[in-house]
């Protein structure tokens, strides 16, 4: 099942207009999609290890755009968009972000940023907090960047080795990882 579906995700990201669908996914991942742009930016490093720093500029950039449009939003829209962040699921992570700003303020920023964390949650609570938006802007430039530069620094580092790896073990990591998304699940539904 994972096998056929990372074959088709290869193929996309060999698409002539895979550049820009990476850029919207990484826009969108930043201020409402839950997708992380990590998906579609690994396999084309390893299509095109050659153009991985070009992949990785592409969604450092639109990730920080998509940011700034979650900024925007939960600056200038909280009322509306935190009952929805509470009906999605995400109304417990949003508040602890909200404690995390308070006690650490722009570098928390940065690690989530870098981190797996949905960043959505940041961008948007950022907003709400009204940080101060530039240093906003250069932390999420800085964190994202970081992860997206490492993500395309080693496929492309280790190249047709880490494809023929990932191919060979994709459905076994593919049902770690729905394992994980489940126990992740069951523990937020029992914790309410």
């Amino acid at each position: 099942m994972f096998g056929t579906l990372y074959d088709r995700v290869i193929q996309w990201s060999q698409h002539r207009h895979a550049a820009r669908y990476l850029g919207a996914l990484s826009f969108a991942e930043s201020s409402f999609f839950p997708v992380p742009p990590d998906v579609m930016l690994a396999p084309m490093c390893l299509a095109a290890p050659r153009r991985a720093w070009y992949f990785a500029t592409i969604t450092s950039i639109t990730s920080v755009i998509g940011g700034i449009a979650g900024y925007a939003l939960g600056y200038a829209a909280l009322e509306m968009i935190e009952p929805l962040l509470i009906e999605w699921g995400y109304g417990e992570g949003y508040r602890r972000v909200q404690a995390w700003f308070e006690q650490w303020g722009i570098a928390t920023v940065f690690i989530a940023g870098f981190s797996p964390v949905p960043y959505k949650l940041f961008t948007i609570s950022a907003g709400a907090a009204a940080m101060n938006f530039p240093g906003f802007v250069v932390a999420s430039l800085v964190g994202r960047s970081a992860r997206f530069f490492l993500v395309a620094g080693l496929l492309r580092w280790g190249g047709p080795r880490y494809a023929d790896q990932l191919r060979k073990h994709i459905d076994m990591i593919g049902w770690i990882v729905v394992a994980i998304v489940a126990v992740i699940a069951a523990i937020v539904i029992l914790r309410r």
